[in-house]
């Protein structure tokens, strides 16, 4: 057994089904291909969950038809304890809190909420990924975006549920590490904690896809002073967060676009860095940039033991759409970037 192998051998794999194949690619194809590399879990995408909902039914479902969702939904807990993995987190549940107290936006998420939380309920998973929101008519109070967390982990207690809030680093309020952090002590709930990701902590604090250095750049300062405030925030993080509080750790990279992106929303309101990461995130060691090792290294040092979840969107350096030919293969390379991961986050 080589050194890493004994220090990290507790920790979990798990993989994104939406990280593998299209939402049209038959589920049961992504599961037989994510057990086979040798991955213990999966993240349960909701695109997936919706495509085989519809093949289950033969007809187009509504996302909004939960009653049809959970039918498949126990299809899919099946599927999944045929293949020997275990569903680790229902993902990814997005624009949550923050709306106006009578909004109809409001009222809409708690709709949504109930209806994910039966979901899971059927998939039998205990674990519900929430994305910080990146809604900007949403506001930035954080004791109101606390409260409405509280509201839901309350929820989600009701059935020995728990809840992972992801800071997305294209979000409205909370784009960093800290301020999701900041956030869930506010909740102030035994059953929220950290869903962090290699991605979005280096994306949000260390590059910048708008710009042709691909790299935050601020007047004045130069790359040591980039690498040096990015360190500290590592450091800060492995410092401060109690391992319980992590509930687990979305791996990826990201390719350097080949040209700078606009800075302004697009015509969906998708902040640049959301571009950025729908289809340029490969897996770590195959061609991105990101100081990923780094991000892994100061998790790694809190003591979590976890989850690690592999959630790529590769669509190569162009960002295009990949012709999935070969599933299998493309799980077994994501395990051996798992192991490398690992094995140099253990050299230092």
């Amino acid at each position: 057994m080589a050194p890493w192998q004994g220090t990290f051998s507790s920790i979990s794999t798990c993989f994104a089904t939406v990280s593998i194949g299209t939402p049209q690619t038959p589920l049961d194809q992504k599961l037989q291909a994510i057990s086979g590399a040798g991955f213990q879990g999966i993240e349960l995408g909701f695109p997936d969950l919706l495509s085989f909902t519809s093949t289950f039914h033969h007809a187009e479902i509504s996302p909004r038809d939960y009653d049809a969702l959970c039918v498949a939904g126990k299809q899919v807990k099946q599927l999944c304890q045929e293949a020997d993995l275990k569903i680790v987190m229902l993902q990814p549940f997005a624009n949550f809190e923050g709306w106006d107290l009578e909004s109809a936006q409001r009222d809409d998420a708690f709709f949504r909420a109930a209806g994910w939380i039966r979901i899971m309920r059927a998939v039998g998973t205990d674990m519900l990924q929430v994305g910080s929101t990146d809604a900007a008519s949403t506001t930035s109070l954080r004791n109101v975006l606390a409260t409405d967390l509280a509201e839901l982990a309350d929820l989600l207690a009701q059935h020995e549920f728990r809840l992972a809030y992801e800071n997305w680093c294209w979000a409205a309020h909370a784009p960093d590490w800290k301020d999701v952090w900041e956030i869930v002590q506010k909740v102030d709930r035994p059953n929220i904690g950290l869903c962090l990701d290699t991605f979005q902590t280096a994306a949000g604090e260390w590059a910048d896809p708008t710009t042709s250095s691909g790299l935050i750049e601020r007047e004045g300062a130069t790359r040591e002073d980039l690498d040096r405030q990015f360190q500290q925030s590592l450091e800060e993080l492995a410092k401060t967060v109690p391992k319980e509080k992590i509930y687990i750790l979305q791996i990826s990279d990201a390719y350097k676009p080949q040209r700078p992106l606009g800075r302004e929303p697009d015509a969906n309101g998708l902040r640049p860095r959301g571009r950025w990461s729908m289809n340029l995130r490969p897996m770590p060691f195959d061609g991105g940039y990101l100081p990923v090792v780094d991000v892994a290294r100061a998790i790694l040092r809190t003591g979590f033991r976890g989850w690690f979840s592999m959630e790529v969107f590769d669509g190569g350096p162009e960002g295009k759409d990949q012709e999935w030919r070969d599933l299998k293969e493309f799980a077994r390379k994501a395990m051996d970037s798992h192991e490398r991961l690992l094995r140099e986050s253990a050299e230092h």
